[in-house]
């Protein structure tokens, strides 16, 4: 899958009257149970533990869109499989009171991932620019007397690509994705929530009333905060699964860009492991034991994966060299 098509990093500007909600390209089934989706989610685990072993950049995934949109959905199919200690979500709700005696990247800061981890945002800062623009929270919010109401959201998208900038900078990497549904398809969720279990939120409800100034919000947050080292992907979200399906592609594809190998480990140190293991299988008594060892050990050269020995020599070939960051 070209995943360019749903990418918009400056280049080009995002219309979201013209933005299929409903689009699943070639598919007519649901690719959650393909091999495909199987595919994409196995590599995202297999990179995910090499970004973990080598800890030289982390990653941020932001989700953000109306709601019932499917971002819990998307979160829990694409990321559930991976190692929990390198990956965290981070639901951002109703700021608190204290949240709001801050500024508002405060709450956020201590939430970033660290090198060799992802930080999955379900919302985000990006929450300023939205129902903070539609709602003009900004205008009862505690603020210093020469801050202008009129330049309040300009200038939160100029900061917001500043911060991306910075962290892009120091090694952290913002990708975001907007869940694009469409009004009818949202009405039709919460129908079946309520259907279903009652589970419906009277804020939800009132929202609705908000669409057409939300649409443009998001539309103008996507066109005010796409850069080329932090775009948005904009991901037809009617169909749950093709969402879910694109959203791994996506993921997968930045993980590659990234680039992550298991870190090099010196002679010393690759000495040392082959002793040790060499003790402790000759250590082992039950010769029942031995022989399991010895057919996984087989069964791993004829997968092709590699030995300690081989992986320490492959990861001294040398990474292909950084692309220029932005001015």
């Amino acid at each position: 899958m070209n995943i360019n098509k749903f990418k918009y990093d400056g280049k080009r500007k995002f219309n979201i009257k013209e933005s299929s909600t409903e689009y699943s390209g070639k598919y007519a089934k649901k690719l959650a149970d393909s091999p495909l989706f199987a595919e994409n989610i196995n590599e995202i685990r297999e990179l995910q533990e090499k970004m973990y072993a080598q800890k030289n950049e982390g990653l941020v995934i932001i989700f953000q869109a109306t709601d019932a949109a499917g971002k819990d959905g998307v979160i829990r199919t694409v990321f559930s499989i991976l190692s929990p200690h390198g990956v965290q979500e981070h639901c951002f709700k109703n700021p608190s009171s204290v949240d709001l005696s801050h500024d508002y990247m405060w709450r956020v800061w201590s939430k970033l991932p660290a090198k060799g981890d992802i930080a999955l945002f379900n919302r985000s800062y990006y929450e300023e620019v939205l129902i903070g623009k539609v709602h003009q929270l900004y205008k009862t919010q505690k603020k210093a007397d020469r801050i202008s109401n009129k330049t309040v959201i300009k200038n939160r998208y100029q900061q917001i690509n500043n911060i991306e900038k910075y962290l892009y900078q120091n090694s952290i990497r913002v990708v975001k994705i907007f869940l694009n549904l469409s009004k009818d398809e949202q009405a039709e969720r919460f129908i079946s929530r309520i259907d279903e279990n009652w589970k419906v939120s009277p804020a939800d409800i009132g929202e609705r009333e908000y669409w057409d100034e939300y649409q443009q919000a998001f539309e103008d947050m996507i066109n005010n905060t796409s850069t080329r080292i932090a775009p948005w992907y904009v991901v037809p979200a009617d169909h749950k699964w093709y969402a879910r399906y694109v959203v791994s592609e996506i993921v997968r594809d930045i993980l590659n860009d990234m680039n992550p190998k298991y870190p090099n480990v010196d002679k010393g140190a690759m000495e040392y492991a082959l002793n040790a293991r060499q003790e402790l299988f000759d250590s082992i008594q039950d010769k029942s034991r031995k022989e399991k060892i010895l057919n996984k050990m087989e069964a791993k050269k004829l997968k092709g994966k590699s030995s300690l020995k081989n992986n320490c020599e492959s990861n001294r070939e040398e990474k292909p060299e950084a692309q220029a960051e932005d001015e």
